[in-house]
């Protein structure tokens, strides 16, 4: 099968959850695992037979994917090119906007992803079941959650044979606790007959197309049960990091630290990083490029981002800390660690507010933004540190502005 390949990134009005990480990064570039977000996509995409090209749709500025493009074409030896729309369109607004660039080549299908969903995504699998499916026009990738989380997604009732016969976007009440991944494969017939808003040009897939196609019996899935997940959030980054550290065991076990420190369990360490060998890390530890940690420096489940320092004997635990941050020696950084409830079949991370009913801030990771300093023999514990900041003393479940 020929086909092409679309990444839908939003723009830096979107992902605003995301901050304060995204003030200085925007979220298709955050590093996960070492690698940025949509990196995750471009490698996958890459590895799959009879794929021609990868459009990145969006309305950040073109110059902000100039360089990132350039490299990926190096390293992945394929076709990418980003594509700005002058509006946020919708999640299917760009694919009609763009249509004569997606369709140049006549690729058979397209594959058309969310940026910020992340997992073990079979899309192999997915290229096998639309071929053996003459009569569907789109496949979706669907999981399976709890029936409470299930109306915070879009809900998929489906027959045996895997046919859409109902499909919701985040619906008021239960309907199913299948839910769409947001990953589609589309045949190419659909996008020539896919109209937007006359005025706006806007077009939303999960409210506009994927319920017609339903009720015509076009829609088909594929399901999966292998992890899955979104990256609303900083916590939600820590959630990812630890899954795609696991995938490393199976497909890029070079990547993975084994030694020059005290290294425990799944550990990404950028060449570039310095780092003490007195030092324990992990599990579950991503260190970006030109970071230092220091003499006895323990850091567990976190994300030290490029050109940070973590001074002697500091203790980074559930965290991100920001680029060219500093944390002072025998200071302790600790958020709240945050996991699907592995007690209840089929759960989901949750993304949650960040302020309780009460107002008080919802337990949850530590952020700590770019540029911090933080005083030696301080403790910061629930909080989330806005850029350029400097703490001489401990906090605990603040945001600090």
């Amino acid at each position: 099968m020929a086909f092409k390949a679309v990444v839908l990134v939003g723009g830096p009005q979107k992902g605003t959850r995301f901050r304060p990480l995204s003030l200085q990064c925007p979220k298709p570039f955050f590093p996960i695992a070492g690698v940025p977000l949509v990196e995750h996509h471009i490698d996958l995409l890459s590895q799959l037979p009879g794929l021609s090209e990868i459009l990145i749709i969006g309305f950040y500025n073109s110059n902000e994917f100039t360089e990132f493009i350039d490299r990926c074409q190096k390293v992945y030896r394929i076709s990418i090119k980003y594509l700005q729309e002058s509006q946020p369109l919708g999640t299917g607004g760009g694919l009609v906007h763009f249509r004569d660039v997606l369709l140049a080549g006549n690729p058979e299908a397209i594959f058309v992803f969310n940026v910020d969903v992340c997992g073990d995504l079979p899309v192999a699998k997915m290229c096998d079941r639309m071929k053996s499916l003459p009569e569907s026009s789109v496949l979706l990738l669907t999981t399976e959650a709890t029936r409470e989380q299930s109306i915070n997604f879009g809900s998929v009732v489906v027959d045996s044979e895997g046919k859409v016969l109902h499909y919701v976007n985040k619906p008021d009440t239960f309907v199913s606790t299948y839910i769409s991944c947001g990953v589609y494969l589309f045949k190419t017939d659909v996008l020539k007959n896919l109209c937007g808003d006359s005025q706006t040009g806007s077009l939303w897939l999960e409210k506009d197309l994927f319920p017609q196609l339903a009720s015509s019996e076009k829609l088909f899935t594929l399901h999966t049960n292998t992890w899955w997940s979104q990256t609303k959030t900083p916590a939600a980054v820590l959630y990812a990091n630890r899954h795609y550290l696991r995938l490393y065991n199976k497909r890029y076990a070079a990547r993975l630290c084994r030694g020059g420190a005290d290294i425990i369990g799944d550990v990404f360490i950028d060449p570039s990083a310095k780092v003490d060998p007195s030092a324990r890390i992990g599990p579950n530890v991503s260190i970006g490029p030109q970071a230092k940690i220091g003499k006895g420096v323990r850091i567990k489940e976190s994300i030290i981002l490029s050109g940070a320092v973590i001074h002697e004997h500091a203790c980074v635990l559930h965290s991100v800390i920001g680029w060219r941050s500093e944390v002072g020696e025998w200071a302790r950084i600790e958020g709240i660690p945050l996991a699907p409830n592995p007690n209840v079949p089929f759960a989901k991370l949750e993304n949650k507010p960040l302020f309780l009913s009460d107002g008080r801030l919802t337990p949850s990771v530590t952020v700590v933004a770019n540029d911090v300093s933080i005083a030696p023999e301080t403790i910061i514990l629930n909080c989330v540190v806005l850029p350029f900041k400097e703490l001489t003393c401990s906090y605990k479940n603040q945001i600090i502005l």
